[in-house]
């Protein structure tokens, strides 16, 4: 936690605005190269002008980097920018036009308290067995590719 020091009067003013400190700079310097990527064949800070569609950028972050990686793809293989990395400079490209309002919100109608009602079931499942099977991992298993 940073705290005031006392020889320095701008501690006093510093300590309490947002602290850019507290981001891990390797994974911040990841997501600049994957936005860096896009720059170079789109144009740099293009969303902003032409603005994007929330389904477009969902469908890259989770169908893409996010299903890749948890399916055991580190690293994207047309970037060499892991994928994680990826996913969140999706996202930030997403809020970035979401919050200048160029954002196209083509998302479905919402369902309310599916989150709550969903937890409250899984609990429920818990509830009835309380000892869970390990798991089996992708170090327990060699990957199967079907096509």
């Amino acid at each position: 936690m940073t705290t005031k020091k006392d020889t320095n009067p701008k501690d006093a003013v510093g300590c309490k605005k947002v602290s850019w400190t507290v981001l891990p700079f390797v994974v911040l310097g990841e997501v600049a190269l994957a936005i860096f990527e896009g720059a170079r064949k789109y144009g740099k800070f293009n969303w902003r002008k032409k603005g994007v569609r929330a389904s477009i950028y969902i469908d890259a972050v989770i169908g893409r980097h996010l299903a890749a990686w948890w399916e055991g793809e580190d690293i994207d293989k047309e970037s060499g920018v892991s994928h994680l990395s990826k996913a969140i400079a999706g996202l930030m490209i997403l809020r970035d036009a979401q919050i200048r309002g160029m954002m196209t919100d083509d998302r479905p109608p919402g369902t309310r308290d599916f989150v709550r009602i969903q937890n409250r079931a899984a609990s429920a499942i818990i509830d009835r067995h309380p000892v869970a099977e390990e798991p089996v991992t992708h170090a327990d298993a060699d990957s199967i590719l079907y096509f």
